[in-house]
């Protein structure tokens, strides 16, 4: 039986993907995400400052198509046969405010994967990337881990 890491997949380790925003965040777009979310921070309403979470929403500037399922923000289009993807979770850092007039531009890196044993005995491909949102002076605005497992059926 061959393992879920195979060396096709082990050799994507490392590959980026950038996204550049293709013009500044804008009051009105931090304005109605905060709206969306519920946030009541006035900073937030008034269009100033973004609630830090907008910007990691990769979709809104990756100009990408949907998926099968319906998402339109950065993959990598990894395929794992006869597994089901379970989404692991974000661990977000955030460095500095965003403004209205920044443009965002976001690096994602493929910086993982390895192979384990669930509780119940089931192969799983863990696969871990990180983003780094900067604005357009190179300056570090918020980091994202996100990792996704992907679960033998």
């Amino acid at each position: 039986m061959t393992g879920l890491l195979t060396p096709e997949l082990a050799a994507r380790i490392g590959e980026e993907a950038v996204y550049t925003a293709p013009e500044p965040l804008g009051r009105a777009a931090i304005r109605y995400f905060a709206l969306a979310t519920g946030d009541t921070d006035p900073a937030h309403l008034a269009g100033e400052v973004a609630p830090p979470t907008l910007i990691c929403e990769t979709n809104q500037y990756a100009g990408l198509p949907r998926d099968a399922d319906g998402y339109a923000g950065h993959g990598w289009g990894i395929e794992v046969p006869g597994t089901r993807l379970v989404r692991g979770g974000n661990a977000y850092h955030f460095a500095r405010p965003i403004g209205p007039d920044d443009v965002v531009t976001a690096t994602w890196r493929l910086s993982g994967m390895d192979e384990r044993t669930t509780g119940a005995g089931k192969r799983m491909l863990v696969v871990t990337s990180t983003a780094a949102y900067t604005d357009s002076e190179g300056r570090l605005l918020a980091t994202n881990e996100e990792t996704l497992i992907y679960v033998e059926r």
